[in-house]
């Protein structure tokens, strides 16, 4: 049985690729950030359900050895944490970005590091970012000023882990998810077609595929998932 790590697994997207990587038979250690998110997750005997702070290192890194610990090999994980937030250069000050940069860098930057170094030594592990639009097109980020930096920085940190990886049978995928057709997107843009966005269920399978035997071959990907967004 393969074990995987999904963090942010009580997300709009996170419950869906938890049950979808539990029907594909994976030992799930999922990460929510509180008590109460983790009551809310489903009964499962291939899941544990841990309340952990990403933002904080030490605190995550005390998560990842009692894992890697207990169950010897970790064969992948999702990095599905994250936050969003509106603001052109006009209106974003410095703060707003070093928020951005702690939801959606410091807690995939958290997990990666100690975990990179043990699939290193089992020269054995995918690693899989979730990027973003905004930090790809200038025309899509500019209203979106510090969640487009705050994501850029997976990119490239994709590219750095890759490099130190070839070889050594690891690989970092990044994921880029155009609009997801959620209960609260359809609230906020209702003017739009959601048949254009991506289903949280689609995306779980692409999820799937990079993490699995099938896609062993490829490296250095960077997968755009934008339907007709």
């Amino acid at each position: 049985m393969k074990t995987i790590i999904i963090t942010g697994a009580n997300g709009n997207l996170g419950s869906v690729v938890t049950k979808a990587f539990l029907d594909e038979g994976y030992r799930v250690i999922a990460t929510v950030a509180s008590v109460a998110m983790k009551q809310d997750m489903p009964s499962h005997v291939n899941l544990e359900v841990h309340v952990v702070n990403l933002t904080n290192e030490a605190e995550t890194l005390a998560f990842l050895d009692t894992a890697i610990s207990k169950h010897e090999k970790i064969d992948a994980a999702l990095l599905l944490v994250g936050g969003f937030a509106m603001g052109s250069i006009e209106t974003t000050t410095i703060a707003d970005i070093h928020q951005q940069l702690s939801l959606n860098f410091d807690t995939a930057y958290n997990v990666v590091r100690p975990l990179f170094k043990h699939m290193l030594l089992h020269e054995h592990g995918k690693i899989v970012f979730i990027g973003a639009k905004p930090a790809l097109e200038a025309v899509a980020g500019k209203p979106l000023i510090a969640y487009g930096l705050s994501k850029s920085l997976l990119f490239k940190l994709a590219e750095y882990l890759n490099e130190e990886a070839k070889g050594k049978g690891v690989v970092i995928t990044v994921i880029v998810p155009g609009t997801l057709d959620t209960a609260l997107n359809r609230k906020n843009m209702p003017d739009v077609n959601p048949e254009n966005w991506v289903k949280p269920s689609a995306l779980a399978e692409i999820l799937k595929f990079a993490v699995s035997d099938t896609a062993s071959v490829i490296r250095e990907p960077v997968i755009k998932v934008y339907n007709n967004a």
